[in-house]
């Protein structure tokens, strides 16, 4: 293993790619071709851009021609990026509502070879394309292309027209209500929408149905209409009013007021008091509502008033029937107070540990985990959270207690109800098997968040059930199955207990057992227990992330190959599960280019990569907290050749023999509690064991050691050197032992 210096320059593009593979995406349209420059000029150019907002493009194109396009699409430090962030424009084909005969999807961001800016040879056909960026926070970097039949484009408006219809009196006046029907018509492209609004003020809103109007007075609605080309008609309007039914309807309006928010100890509302009307009419109805703040000028009520000034204040409202019968003004008095300093200060926190210890200061069949956290800031701690040993972070709710023998650590964290995290604290210990309370007899180790079956997400938390065992150990996917109705007949048992004993609910144990139905355990695609993790397709490789530098690139023969385009010191990584004693398989072989051989090597036992309260380069986490089974068969260079346990465990060419280039090799790694196997083609040519606590050796000045750091479970991966040490991967599959 050599490593490489960091490159902070090639941070965003890194995390970008590694994203973009979990999304499915990639750089290059499918349709047509994506470079710095085409060579074959299209009949019309159009043109996006996009800078540091992340919620729209910083220009677009609204309309086009039909015919051979070249789209041009520039994220760059000239178009205003200046943060480096990746976007990308992608054409939306998935919705039958749009255009979907043009699949574009460019990836585009300052750093990369192009400097942002990329090109790609489409052909537009009449209708309306719909483009997006797929990278997660930009959900409104989106619009419409309206594309018309080329050879001269839409230029003229809709014409548009309304008609009032309604039971009229002698004046003119509609009686109770009126009816505003908007019709439109376009020769050219068509009509896109219609809208419209009520008053000189009101909101332009989208026309679906003739427009009732019930309020008694005079009103104006206005109305446009806009093509498929763009084409906005001038704004026109219809005038009228509207006038009561003849009643007998004498009695104004009840109304009342209720005043909202949060109160100090004196009863002032602090930093805003919402204020609510309503106002009910049994006779006529209600015409109207209207409110003014303190001394100020009527105004018509329409939702809650908010109210943010500090001091005593005075709402005063009133209302009036159809029938022309006011209600007399009321009001709602209250004071608002200034809210206290904002708070910045971050909880404290602490933990202790409690148990019975050995002479080795292990803890003796369980530890307690006690948490605690204080907030000087004035706000209060809002919510406590732990990780156990690299997982997701969870709620604390009380005592954690551990039972399982090994290296653990937990990493905890509060924030305060003004949103101030403090910085994560950990505490790490071990706990050993002492034949007293023993370890729970659970069928498999799984520590996950929800309960997944197999590759299905079921989206119920993996609780703990009455035997101490968690809800996804029990449903044993990991195990051999002979058929798929064997193992959901297996699956319902376990449920059906559960739901009795109180641990789900119905509705958890449906789904459940959907995902269960969904996951096709016990069908094809599983021998010998070995679930396969990595199998070549895109939807396979999509589930595992990159890391750090270099990259891996997915090929057609269903292989992943690294160091092919980018180099680096990184890790392509598995998050989706997490193992404790197991076998794995895969298959490598080394395509190093010239008479050289690649370096790379399986990361094994590694806690969750992002957020490590110790480590900011998340391939370190591997390196540091798990152990590196080498692939490497140069003869000169590092001393730990294919098969050594790096920095651990040292196999030179001589005892192993040196891997034939350019064939595939079969590699299994089999870990049990802490001892290692590893068997290269069938042949064991390494045997490790760690259970004594061994560190590096020779010694490194930056190895945390062995004391809590090296895990009982964990992670997944595989390491990617440099663009010389090429070297890929097929057919992963893993077994929990």
């Amino acid at each position: 293993m050599r490593v490489r210096r960091r490159r902070a320059a090639t941070l965003w593009t890194a995390l970008s790619a590694a994203l973009l593979m979990v999304l499915g995406l990639t750089s290059t349209p499918a349709f047509g071709r994506a470079d710095a420059g085409a060579s074959t000029a299209a009949a019309q150019v159009l043109t996006w851009t996009a800078g540091d907002d992340i919620t729209t493009y910083a220009s677009v194109p609204r309309t086009a021609v039909a015919g051979p396009t070249t789209i041009v699409f520039e994220n760059s430090a000239a178009t205003g990026n200046t943060t480096g962030m990746p976007h990308t424009l992608t054409f939306d084909v998935s919705d039958p509502e749009y255009n979907n005969d043009v699949q574009l999807n460019i990836l585009a961001n300052p750093n990369d070879g192009q400097g942002g800016r990329h090109t790609a040879e489409v052909t537009l056909t009449p209708g309306r394309y719909r483009y997006y960026c797929t990278m997660p926070g930009h959900e409104q970097m989106q619009g419409i292309l309206v594309v018309t039949e080329g050879g001269g484009s839409d230029t003229t408006a809709p014409e548009t027209s309304a008609a009032v219809s309604g039971a009229r009196d002698a004046q003119g006046a509609y009686v109770g209500s009126a009816t505003v029907t908007v019709s439109a018509t376009d020769a050219g492209s068509g009509v896109d929408r219609i809208e419209y609004a009520n008053g000189d003020s009101g909101a332009w809103q989208p026309y679906t149905t003739p427009v009732v109007v019930d309020q008694v007075g005079a009103h104006e609605i206005r109305y446009r209409a806009i093509d498929k080309a763009g084409n906005t008609a001038a704004e026109k309007s219809v005038t009228f009013s509207v006038v009561a039914p003849p009643t007998n309807d004498t009695t104004p309006p009840q109304t009342s007021a209720t005043v909202s928010g949060e109160r100090d100890a004196d009863g002032a509302y602090i930093g805003m008091a919402t204020v609510t009307v309503s106002a009910s009419d049994t006779g006529s109805g209600v015409n109207t509502v209207e409110y003014a703040v303190d001394s100020g000028a009527w105004q018509r009520y329409s939702a809650p008033v908010m109210v943010h000034a500090p001091g005593v204040h005075k709402v005063r409202y009133r209302a009036t029937d159809k029938a022309g019968n006011a209600a007399a003004e009321k009001s709602a008095d209250f004071t608002v107070a200034a809210p206290p300093a904002s708070d910045t200060t971050p909880p404290v926190t602490g933990v202790t540990v409690d148990g019975t210890r050995n002479s080795n200061g292990a803890y003796v069949n369980s530890a307690k985990v006690t948490v605690s956290a204080t907030d000087d800031g004035g706000s209060g701690v809002a919510t406590t959270e732990y990780s156990l040993d690299g997982g997701p972070y969870l709620a604390y709710t009380g005592p954690v207690s551990v039972d399982r023998a090994g290296a653990h650590t937990v990493v905890y964290r509060a924030s305060d109800k003004a949103g101030n995290t403090s910085e994560p604290r950990s505490v790490s210990f071990t706990v050993a098997s002492g034949g007293g309370v023993p370890a729970p007899d659970c069928p498999e180790y799984d520590e996950r968040l929800t309960v997944i079956v197999g590759t299905v997400d079921s989206g119920v938390p993996n609780r703990v059930t009455n035997k101490r065992c968690r809800i996804n150990e029990l449903i044993e996917d990991e195990k051999e199955w002979t058929s798929h109705a064997l193992f959901l007949k297996h699956v319902r048992t376990v449920l059906a207990k559960l739901l009795k004993e109180g641990v789900i609910d119905p509705r958890e144990y449906d789904g459940i057992d959907r995902a269960a139905e969904r996951s096709g355990i016990g069908g094809p695609g599983q021998t010998d227990g070995y679930r396969t993790i990595f199998d070549g397709s895109q939807a396979s490789f999509a589930k595992w992330e990159q890391v750090g530098g270099g990259s891996f690139a997915l090929n057609a023969d269903g292989s992943v190959t690294s160091g092919t385009s980018r180099g680096g010191l990184g890790m392509l990584w598995f998050p989706q599960r997490k193992y404790g004693d197991f076998s794995l398989k895969l298959q490598w072989r080394d395509d190093a280019p010239g008479t050289g051989n690649a370096n790379s090597g399986v990361f094994v036992r590694f806690p969750w990569v992002h957020d490590h309260p110790e480590e900011s380069r998340p391939e370190w986490v591997a390196i540091k907290y798990g152990h590196e089974v080498q692939v490497l068969d140069r003869p000169d260079g590092d001393m730990y050749k294919t098969g050594s346990v790096y920095g651990f465990d040292r196999v030179g060419l001589a005892g192993a023999g040196v891997t034939q280039k350019g064939t595939w090799n079969d590699y299994e790694i089999r870990v049990v509690d802490q001892h290692y196997s590893v068997y290269r083609n069938g042949v064991l040519i390494n045997e490790f064991d760690n259970s004594g606590g061994q560190d590096f050796s020779p010694p490194r000045s930056d190895d945390p050691g062995t004391d809590g750091r090296r895990f009982a479970s964990g992670y997944v991966g595989l390491q990617v050197h440099g663009t010389t040490d090429v070297i890929s991967y097929r057919d992963i599959r893993i077994k929990e032992l």
